[in-house]
């Protein structure tokens, strides 16, 4: 076994998720790239490839638990092992003028929808690959969450928390939760895993209003490196740790 160390970022393909795998690469790992559209996926590995990082595409849909199956076996193949893994893959849901989700008129099929990509996609990727996580010396996982996931944020009028979004915003409080589950649970194991807020980020989710990926991926790929002995179950954005 290479004593290389792997990275899996989800939704690895474009914005966020890309820069991660970049910067990552840059620093040493060896990417595995996840990616719903295997050509877009194909296309971004042949973009860092060219940049220097030795990256693999992944065909990875999180909502799917064949897709998920099918991704473990061939990064087993491909790597043997995982240090790294970054859940990033995420959605917003439908939302209406100025991108608000009114909780009185939500459709629960968007908040289902939501729900299955940003917190069970998560712990369906997870789950599916700790064993190969655990194979590795120092695993390190990233959830990346968001600001508007802090209930201490979102019911201070003072903080600007952006609009009302009912379906997107409980999964990242959720999805911190879960995370802090986590951490109690691989207590001893030598697994860190955190959540990451990058903030509003100028990618095609936010329309590309916010600050630029290269800026919003410093925080994630912190965690993903961090030194053994390093916090766990916590939330971070880059001044420090966030609330919840």
């Amino acid at each position: 076994m290479s004593d290389k160390k792997t990275a899996l970022v989800t939704g690895a393909n474009k914005g966020l998720g890309y820069e991660i795998a970049a910067g990552l690469g840059a620093r040493g790992h060896r990417v595995a790239v996840g990616a719903r559209d295997q050509a877009r996926g194909q296309a971004a590995v042949k973009s860092l490839q060219a940049a220097g990082v030795d990256a693999f595409a992944v065909p990875l849909d999180v909502t799917d638990d064949r897709s998920v199956t099918e991704a473990v076996e061939l990064i087993a193949r491909e790597a043997g092992r995982l240090d790294v893994l970054v859940n990033n893959a995420g959605i917003s849901g439908e939302t209406g003028p100025g991108w608000v989700q009114d909780p009185t008129t939500l459709d629960l099929d968007v908040v289902r929808e939501v729900v299955d990509t940003n917190v069970y996609g998560v712990i369906r990727v997870t789950n599916a690959l700790l064993p190969l996580l655990r194979r590795a010396p120092s695993p390190r996982i990233v959830n990346i969450s968001s600001s508007v996931g802090s209930l201490t944020w979102q019911a201070d009028p003072a903080v600007d928390v952006g609009p009302v979004m009912a379906a997107y915003s409980p999964t990242k409080s959720y999805l911190n939760a879960v995370t802090v589950h986590y951490a109690r649970q691989f207590e001893g194991t030598g697994i860190l895993i955190n959540a990451a807020c990058p903030g509003l980020v100028a990618t095609d989710f936010t329309g590309f209003f916010g600050r630029p990926v290269s800026e919003a991926s410093a925080t994630p790929i912190r965690l993903a490196t961090l030194p053994d002995g390093g916090p766990t179950g916590s939330f971070f954005n880059d001044d420090g740790v966030v609330p919840w």
